[in-house]
């Protein structure tokens, strides 16, 4: 399945083979569920938009021209709908303050996380992300995550290249201060 490209999957679609959309899908349904869910951090409502989201790119998927990468069309559905869910329900988004920390204190947090578990390590960075913006969890998201390009994140988000820029560098700095309040050096 991999080997085979989008394109491909979206040409039989095309031509009435509606149930080569399922590749499609299964290829692209933990990216998209990832990127509702950094968005309206609530798992019921990340399920029902994921499935929304795929709906919506079958019944538009003739309008779908190439010029980008399906995946990129895909995500941006995925996201456009969910920041719609999110403004419709009003959903609370919490957001902490900009903080600069010294070189130092960068990297004593550094060191610190370093030593934890791996699987501590996940549970920490899950915390870090869900304290910010969902604009800059979602940059942090596709950025390290998912590794995608600023280039890619400017299409996908309709951001600015330089405005991913400096969501992706304040976000970090937001994460880097979450975690040096945290016990870490406890857990250790």
């Amino acid at each position: 399945m991999d080997k085979i490209n989008d394109q491909y999957y979206i040409q039989k679609v095309l031509t009435g083979q509606a149930d080569s959309f399922r590749f499609l899908v299964e290829r692209h349904k933990t990216i998209v569920y990832n990127i509702v869910l950094r968005i309206t951090r609530n798992k019921e409502d990340t399920e029902e938009i994921a499935q929304d989201v795929f709906l919506k790119a079958y019944q538009s998927i003739k309008s779908f021209k190439g010029d980008s990468k399906f995946s990129t069309w895909l995500y941006r559905i995925a996201y456009n709908m969910a920041i719609s869910k999110v403004r419709k329900k009003k959903l609370p988004i919490s957001s902490i303050e900009d903080y600069e920390l010294a070189d130092n204190e960068i990297k004593q947090v550094y060191d610190d996380f370093e030593l934890i578990e791996s699987s501590d390590k996940k549970k920490y960075l899950e915390k870090a992300i869900n304290q910010l913006s969902v604009e800059d969890s979602m940059v942090i998201t596709l950025y390290y995550l998912n590794e995608y390009s600023i280039d890619e994140i400017s299409e996908l988000t309709d951001m600015g290249k330089s405005n991913v820029k400096v969501r992706l560098h304040r976000a970090r700095k937001k994460m880097f201060d979450y975690l040096s309040k945290l016990p870490i050096r406890e857990i250790v």
